[in-house]
């Protein structure tokens, strides 16, 4: 018992200084030979935010009427960054580190979560710059800010379990990064981030019912969530406060799960072909 005890402590402490590593190197890397280096990752939402406010929150008058508008759509605009850079590095992880993988033993899986986890990282600095401006706009937190780790896990579970499907299908067909390039695309115009939720609901009618059915959405439901318990619970609805069916409410979390499932099952059942493959 004490010896198999000891195995499973060896094989997990391997893999955690296997993760740490490439999780260390893949960070050195994402910014190495840029001028500015580590800080892109907070310049590039802050930039896609200055541009979004601006069309959406200026000219298309696409806003809640609140002060805490713009921070809530830093906040989303910097949660969809994570999201789309976890899947976009993280599809490509297994293949770009195939070398890696013929020469030394070690769980696939840990080259797409090292990916996730870097992106992470970049995503915990840019929640610490909304917090500042959140300071700026004199935001009122309320107790729903504990909420916020869990929320967090959410959004990191359903982007795991997207990156292992498609960095499995990634080692077959090669297309799935063009495909992915457009479809994120459409789900990030397809959610309530560059416009409020409150902008189609307040319209009644059909509408409002299609506008919270996008809720159903795992992304845009963990995203409303953050949103609302960290900056702003009285303007961001979500899908705790606009159904009543519970099973309508649990839908998103249940697809997560099932999902991840799914992921991680594929991912295992083809990994030990990756080398073949390619």
């Amino acid at each position: 018992m004490k010896q198999l005890v000891k195995n499973v402590k060896d094989r997990y402490g391997y893999a955690w200084t296997v993760l740490h590593g490439l999780v260390k190197t893949d960070f050195r890397l994402r910014y190495q030979g840029s001028f500015l280096g580590i800080a892109w990752s907070v310049l590039k939402p802050l930039m896609m935010f200055c541009v979004m406010y601006v069309v959406f929150g200026k000219f298309l008058r696409m806003s809640d009427g609140t002060s805490t508008y713009p921070v809530v759509l830093l906040l989303g605009i910097s949660s969809w960054q994570f999201v789309t850079e976890s899947t976009n590095v993280g599809l490509r992880s297994v293949v770009d580190r195939g070398d890696l993988l013929r020469k030394i033993h070690f769980p696939n899986y840990i080259v797409v979560v090292s990916a996730t986890v870097g992106a992470l990282i970049s995503y915990a600095i840019n929640l610490v710059v909304v917090f500042l401006f959140a300071l700026v706009a004199r935001v009122h937190f309320t107790w729903r800010v504990v909420l916020l780790p869990l929320n967090i896990i959410e959004l990191y579970v359903i982007t795991l379990a997207v990156t292992l499907l498609m960095s499995t299908m990634y080692v077959y067909f090669r297309d799935i990064a063009h495909i992915w390039d457009v479809l994120q695309q459409l789900v990030f115009y397809g959610m309530p981030i560059i416009y409020p939720l409150t902008y189609v609901t307040d319209r009644g009618g059909v509408l409002a019912d299609l506008a919270r059915l996008e809720l159903l959405n795992p992304f845009a439901q963990v995203i409303q969530d953050i949103r609302h318990n960290f900056i702003a619970p009285e303007t961001q609805p979500t899908i705790w406060n606009q159904f009543d069916n519970w099973a309508i409410k649990l839908f998103p979390l249940v697809f997560t799960a099932v999902l991840l499932w799914l992921g991680i099952h594929l991912f295992r059942r083809n990994s030990r072909k990756f080398a073949e493959v390619m």
